[in-house]
């Protein structure tokens, strides 16, 4: 197995992968399909300070869609390697249009039965590797755009979705819910969508020894503070079981574009004594957080899957689930509400602090629930499509 990614760090296990880090492919081919491969991304806007890494005749001639099919380039185009971050900023798109160059060369130069492209940031690489190879395409939908942004969706990001699964011969959905957005939202015919689910990997819990420092019951946001992921719902629901008892303490872990906003409603709702901001946890810090808490919820908008409430389960912690998310499809001893009922979200929390019968009954059978959860199963299913396309 190949597998690209856009940083390597040299400490990747490879036993049973080639892992191939695209900054360190130099380009220094000019190939027929390379040429026609340009025709296929002419749509692709690229931010004007690419021109450092070509000439303007050649970046007006690529990017202004004007190339005909016999167009040549000069060979000093592709005599380089080029750095990509790995991460969003300012020049994603360029890194994005980079990577799908170095994903024709890749394929032209390689033997591959299936092409696997795993979120937008790499479906027009997986469309160039098709195009070069005649290979079929498998795209994974993690998220959606509508799952990051609403309805108020960056249509370039959006475009490249749909292009991307327009292109592929199947997508693969991580649940029911995201299966029906891409269905219905992205005009995909269902034949081509398959779900399956993530699943979570089995750890040995680190060894905490953590007091608290509270008395008061601990309740836990744990995520991205962002409209995705429903902080303020989080929020709106505290304030009613605070107000119900005070003897209830609330942490919102994470950070986002919507952090400011979320500290100063809480201020507005008086609960600033009673409400905490962690900032970002990583690693040990996150298991750290599940020791101290009671409760976990998750009260996500929309949520594709939602690995977390796994680790709050494997920590025993009980949660509490929004019913628009993915994860929601797989468990059964997780309580659910609908994101935006925030009196049934309290009403949730104030139960599983309180009776403990209830909350006891979540922790013993909820960790037997995600324990059985293997990641061994998500695969095989995969490897069902590969062989669907193959065979």
């Amino acid at each position: 197995m190949l597998f690209v990614v856009p940083k390597a760090y040299g400490d990747e296990d490879q036993s049973h992968i080639k892992l191939t880090d695209a900054g360190d492919v130099v380009l220094t081919e000019r190939k027929t399909a390379n040429k026609e491969l340009w025709e296929n991304f002419r749509y692709m806007e690229v931010g004007s300070n690419l021109i450092p890494y070509m000439d303007p005749e050649e970046f007006k001639k690529i990017f202004e869609g004007k190339i005909l099919k016999n167009t040549e380039f000069s060979e000093q185009i592709f005599a380089k390697n080029f750095k990509f971050s790995g991460k969003y900023g300012k020049d994603l798109y360029q890194e994005v249009a980079r990577y799908a160059l170095i994903a024709s060369y890749i394929a032209a130069n390689n033997d591959f039965d299936v092409i696997h492209a795993h979120d937008w940031l790499t479906y027009s690489a997986g469309i160039a590797a098709k195009a070069v190879s005649g290979k079929p395409l498998v795209v994974h939908m993690h998220a959606t755009e509508f799952d990051r942004s609403g309805e108020n969706v960056n249509q370039k990001v959006y475009d490249i979705e749909k292009t991307g699964m327009e292109a592929a011969d199947k997508v693969i959905a991580v649940s029911n819910l995201t299966r029906n957005i891409v269905i219905n939202k992205y005009g995909i015919h269902p034949d081509k969508v398959v779900t399956v689910h993530n699943s979570v990997e089995p750890i040995s819990l680190p060894d905490i020894n953590i007091s608290k420092g509270v008395k008061e019951k601990i309740v836990t946001f744990l995520g991205r503070i962002t409209f995705q992921k429903g902080p303020d719902y989080f929020i709106e629901a505290a304030k009613l079981v605070i107000d119900k008892d005070p003897n209830v303490r609330f942490v919102m872990a994470g950070s986002g574009d919507m952090l400011n906003k979320m500290i100063k409603r809480v201020a507005q709702l008086g609960i600033a004594d009673k409400f905490h901001f962690a900032g970002f946890l990583k690693g040990k810090e996150v298991f750290q957080m599940f020791s101290m808490s009671d409760v976990y919820v998750m009260p996500s908008v929309s949520e594709p899957f939602g690995i977390s409430p796994l680790e709050a389960m494997m920590s025993d912690v009980p949660v509490i689930i929004s019913k628009q998310s993915g994860v929601a499809e797989v468990l059964k001893h997780a309580l659910k509400v609908d994101f935006w009922d925030i009196e049934d979200m309290a009403d949730a929390i104030y139960g599983m602090l309180h009776y403990e019968g209830l909350s006891k009954m979540f922790k013993k059978y909820g960790k037997v629930e995600v324990e059985n959860l293997r990641w061994e199963n998500s695969a095989y299913k995969v490897k069902e499509v590969y062989k669907s396309l193959i065979e």
